[in-house]
C-alpha cells in the first residue's frame, strides 16, 4: 500500500461515503486510489464549492463533510469555503495535495503554504511528513473536526508522502490527545446556579445559538421550555430550534431580527444565552444583555464565554447534556405574566409591509413556499436580502434551516443544498438565493447533471446586489456604486443549456400554482421570481 490508499481506507474507516473535490497532479494519487473503493466522488465546478458541498452534508448528517483539492490554486481557491465553515462550526475535514516534500519552501509550480495560510480559521491542520502518520493524523482529525467546539480540520499531504510505501495499515480504534480534551458535561455546581435564578426570576428567556443545532439539542431544548413555560428566542443560526409556530417560539433577535425578539431580550431578568456567540449581528451591544439581568451563558468553547458580554453565570459544556441536566432538576415557578407580555409585543409590533403588486412579494413567497413544502425539508438561504427575507419569513416545522451566518459567504446556498441532498436522499431540498449570489455558484448546476443531484433553486431576481444597494439607499441616499446586475443571463435559456425545468414567477398572483408545480415531484427546478428591485428589506 501507498499513502494514498492509506488515505482512502482511513475515508472507510470513519464511514465516510461522498467526498466533494476536484483532482490535479498534486492530489491525483489519492484520486487514482480512490477508484478501488465504494466512496462516492463528486467533482465541483470549483473549490470553493467543494467545502460548502461538504458543509451542507455535515450540517445535515452526523459524520463531518470531506473535501480534496490539490495544491496552489486549487487549495487557496478553498480557503473561503473552510472560513465559512469555521465561523458557523461545521466539522469538516479538507485534504489539499501538496508539492513533493523536499521541494517545500523553493516556491516551485503549484506551491502555496496552505496551512499557513488558513492558521486563523482551522480548527487544527496537520502537515504531513511521515506516511506512516497517516492513520493516526485521520484518526485526530475527525475527532477534533466532530467533538467540542466542531469545526474545519486541514490536511496537507505532500505526492512524495501520497506515493510512499508502506507493509502494512492499522487504524488507531482510540484517541488519546493530551492537549485536546473538551469539556462535555456541565459543572454541577453551576448548573445549581441556573436552576436558583429561574427559581427567582419574572421574565426569563432562553435565546439559542446555532450550537444547540450542532450538539443535536433541539429536542431537549425545547422539552426544557415546554416544561416550564420559558419562551425562546433565536440567533440566525438557531433557525429550527423550535418551529416557527410554536406558543413559546418568539422569533430571531438581532439587527435583522424580530423587533418583539430583541424587545423580549432587553426586557428579561434572566437570559439564558446557549450555543451562541453573541456576536454583533445578533447583540449589536453587548452591554445591553448584561444590564439589570442575570446573563447565564452555555456554550462548548470556553473561549468564547465571556468574550463579548460579561456573564453572571458561566457555564461550560455540551448544551444537549446541559439540558439532559437541568431537566432531571425539580423546581417551580410561574412566568404567565411574562408570557403574556410577549404574546401582546408579538401582535402589537409585527411589521406590515406594502409590497408592489406587479412583482413578487419575497417575504409573502417564502412563508407561501416554505407552508407548502414537506415538514422534513431542507431549506438553504443564500446571502444578502434573501437570507434576511427567509430568516424573517420561512415557516419551520420538523425541517432544518441552513444559511452562512458567520461570515455571510455568497454563493453558499447551491452547492450546500447539494451535500445536504446527497446527506439525505430521500429529503425535499431547496436552495433559495438572489440573481448576484446565483452567479457565483451557478457553474454547479453542471455538478447536478453529471452526478444526478435534484434540488431544487429559486433566484430571487430584482437586478442589483440588493443588500449592498439596500445599505447605499439609507447610508449614500440612493448613490448607487457597483451593485448594478446588467448583464446578467436569461435563465431561461441557462436552464436549457443544463436541461433543467424553468419556470418564471412575475406576481403573487401565479405564486400558489407555481409553487405546488415546483415541489410536485422530486426533480430538480429551477424557478426565477421577479422582485421589485427598490424592495427593502427593513
Amino acid at each position: 500500500m501507498n499513502g494514498a490508499d492509506i488515505m482512502v481506507k482511513c475515508l472507510e474507516k470513519e464511514g465516510i461515503t461522498d467526498i466533494f473535490g476536484y483532482p490535479g497532479v498534486a492530489i491525483a494519487p489519492f484520486y487514482n486510489s480512490i477508484l478501488s473503493s465504494e466512496i462516492r466522488t463528486i467533482l465541483i465546478r470549483t473549490e470553493q464549492n467543494a467545502a460548502h458541498a461538504a458543509s451542507g452534508y455535515a450540517r445535515t448528517d452526523s459524520k463531518p463533510g470531506v473535501c480534496a483539492v490539490t495544491s496552489g490554486p486549487g487549495a487557496t481557491n478553498l480557503i473561503t469555503g473552510i472560513a465559512t465553515a469555521f465561523a458557523d462550526s461545521i466539522p469538516l475535514v479538507c485534504i489539499t495535495g501538496q508539492v513533493n516534500s523536499e521541494l517545500l519552501g523553493s516556491d516551485v509550480f503549484q506551491e502555496a503554504d496552505i496551512t499557513g495560510a488558513c492558521e486563523s480559521f482551522v480548527k487544527y491542520s496537520y502537515l504531513v511528513k511521515d506516511v506512516n502518520d497517516i492513520p493516526r493524523i485521520f484518526k485526530e482529525a475527525f475527532h477534533i473536526a466532530n467533538t467540542g467546539r466542531k469545526g474545519p480540520v486541514l490536511i496537507d499531504v505532500p505526492i512524495d508522502i501520497q506515493n510512499a510505501t508502506v507493509s502494512r495499515f492499522k487504524y488507531p480504534e482510540e484517541i488519546n490527545m493530551r492537549t485536546y480534551k473538551p469539556t462535555i458535561k456541565g459543572n454541577a455546581v453551576q448548573i445549581a446556579k441556573v436552576i436558583k435564578e429561574l427559581e427567582k426570576a419574572k421574565r426569563p428567556l432562553i435565546c439559542a445559538g446555532g450550537g444547540v443545532l450542532l450538539s443535536n439539542a433541539q429536542q431537549d431544548l425545547q422539552q426544557f421550555a415546554e416544561e416550564h413555560q420559558i419562551p425562546v428566542v433565536t440567533t440566525m443560526m438557531g433557525i429550527g430550534v423550535m418551529p416557527t409556530k410554536h406558543p413559546l417560539y418568539f422569533g430571531m433577535v438581532g439587527n435583522n431580527g424580530k423587533a418583539y425578539a430583541n424587545r423580549a431580550m432587553n426586557e428579561s431578568d434572566v437570559l439564558i444565552m446557549v450555543g451562541a456567540r453573541v456576536a454583533d449581528r445578533a447583540v449589536n451591544q453587548p452591554d445591553l444583555i448584561t444590564r439589570n439581568k442575570v446573563l447565564i451563558h452555555i456554550d462548548v468553547d470556553p473561549a468564547e464565554i465571556g468574550k463579548n458580554a460579561g456573564p453572571t453565570i458561566p457555564l461550560v459544556g455540551d448544551a444537549k447534556h446541559i439540558f439532559e441536566e437541568l431537566r432531571k432538576k425539580e423546581w417551580n415557578a410561574n412566568y404567565d405574566l411574562w408570557l403574556d407580555a410577549l404574546k401582546d409585543y408579538r401582535v402589537s409590533m409585527a411589521t406590515n409591509r406594502n409590497p408592489n403588486p406587479s412583482y413578487v412579494d419575497p417575504a409573502g413567497f417564502i412563508t407561501m413556499l416554505s407552508e407548502r413544502m414537506k415538514e422534513d425539508a431542507i431549506y438553504v438561504a443564500d446571502v444578502g436580502q434573501n437570507q434576511i427575507w427567509s430568516c424573517g419569513n420561512y415557516i419551520m416545522k420538523k425541517g432544518t434551516f441552513m444559511t452562512s451566518g458567520g461570515m455571510g459567504t455568497m454563493g453558499y446556498s447551491i452547492p450546500a443544498a447539494m451535500g445536504a441532498k446527497l446527506a439525505n436522499p430521500n429529503r425535499q431540498v431547496v436552495a433559495v438565493c438572489g440573481d448576484g449570489s446565483f452567479q457565483m455558484s451557478m457553474m454547479e448546476l453542471a455538478t447536478m447533471r453529471q452526478h444526478h443531484i435534484p434540488v431544487k433553486i429559486i433566484v430571487m431576481n430584482n437586478h442589483y446586489l440588493g443588500m449592498v444597494r439596500e445599505y447605499q439607499h439609507y447610508t449614500y441616499h440612493d448613490h448607487y456604486s457597483v451593485v448594478d446586475l446588467s448583464g446578467s443571463p436569461d435563465l431561461s435559456k441557462l436552464a436549457t443549456a443544463y436541461d433543467l425545468p424553468f419556470m418564471r414567477v412575475q406576481n403573487m398572483e401565479e405564486a400558489p400554482n407555481c409553487i405546488d408545480a415546483f415541489l410536485q415531484n422530486d426533480e430538480s427546478y429551477l424557478m426565477e421570481i421577479m422582485i421589485d428591485p427598490m424592495d427593502l428589506v427593513k
